[in-house]
């Protein structure tokens, strides 16, 4: 449990509370908290037999989640074009696989 909270504060930076109303801070941490139970769910479903399945969250986040992509609107379709040389694109392709063939996407 105390991993947990170190996750949600240190890699989700939800202990900043800089702004200076209550509610501003309590909305900040509301949405750290979404973003936790979203992370937290993406590496129990998808994750679970890669090598990110015991990885932290700043881990996934920094490798994973922040890859430059380019992202074309169409008429009926969004295509988005991910980098040749990424180094992680056959893990890439394996967790989007599986978050397809699971029927949320």
């Amino acid at each position: 449990m105390e991993l947990m909270i170190k996750e949600h504060k240190n890699h989700l930076a939800s202990d900043r509370t800089s702004c200076s109303s209550f509610e501003a801070n309590q909305f900040r941490l509301f949405l750290h908290s979404i973003a936790y139970v979203l992370l937290h769910t993406f590496k129990r479903l998808y994750l679970k037999n890669t090598e990110f399945a015991n990885a932290q969250f700043n881990t996934i986040r920094l490798k994973l989640l922040k890859i430059g992509a380019r992202v074309r609107q169409l008429k009926t379709k969004v295509k988005i074009h991910l980098p040749s040389s990424f180094p992680l694109k056959n893990d890439l392709i394996k967790i989007w696989i599986s978050c397809c063939s699971s029927g949320y996407i």
